[in-house]
């Protein structure tokens, strides 16, 4: 984990940050959980059209994006076309729009996502067929999606934000260029041992990392 050194100011400050913070994490957690568990086949496959646009793109550019899908009702019945037309500020929009729809085909109107998820024993696994099973997902954006629906548990979401959040507290030495799958679960148990360091679920610290750089609680 890095050298395993931490400095004991910079994870003190950080634990005084959660606990200010910690009443608003655990309420977006309960949001995510809510969204598992009481929410139907439509509010996962809207969380899932929400991680097939973030590579690469802004997240509430993305959120926005889809709140105009479904303004428009594009999001269940829309042309390649129309839905490109609503992606603005998403990048590799053609690419993700086919995307959409593919998944749309796969797993909205043929086979229901939500049943599809429920039947693996653990998220491990859910994530895997994710990856392997939907265009456009990779190990971050699976994780990401599986956290949005309250399956998040021990998973890590290693976008730019989180990683150099990873260097400063010396989880990892450097941001990687590019990274593998073995890379990935390699990072992602380092973060969970340091979650375990510190006394900060990997959700919360996930939730944490991210108001840290944008200000906000978010998605």
């Amino acid at each position: 984990m890095g050298c395993e050194i931490f400095n004991k100011d910079l994870v003190n400050k950080l634990k005084k940050d959660y606990l200010l913070q910690k009443n608003k994490i655990t309420a977006r957690i309960r949001d995510f959980d809510s969204i598992g568990k009481n929410g139907n086949n439509k509010g996962i496959f809207v969380e899932l059209v929400f991680c097939i646009l973030t590579p690469q793109s802004k997240a509430k550019s993305c959120w926005a994006a889809v709140e105009r899908l479904l303004k428009n009702e594009l999001l269940w019945k829309g042309t390649q076309v129309q839905i490109v037309n609503e992606l603005s500020g998403v990048r590799f929009k053609y690419k993700k729009a086919e995307y959409i729809i593919e998944a749309r085909n796969n797993f909205f109107n043929r086979i229901p996502l939500k049943s599809t998820l429920d039947d693996f024993p653990d998220n491990i696994e859910t994530r895997d067929y994710i990856v392997n099973n939907i265009k456009g997902i990779g190990y971050k954006e699976a994780s990401h999606f599986l956290r949005n629906i309250g399956k998040g548990q021990d998973l890590a979401i290693l976008d730019r934000h989180i990683l150099k959040n990873l260097v400063i507290y010396n989880v990892i030495n450097e941001v990687p260029g590019s990274i593998t799958k073995n890379k990935y679960f390699e990072i992602e148990n380092k973060m969970i041992k340091f979650s375990k360091k510190v006394g900060i679920p990997v959700m919360h610290l996930d939730l944490l990392f991210w108001s840290k750089e944008t200000g906000e609680i978010f998605k």
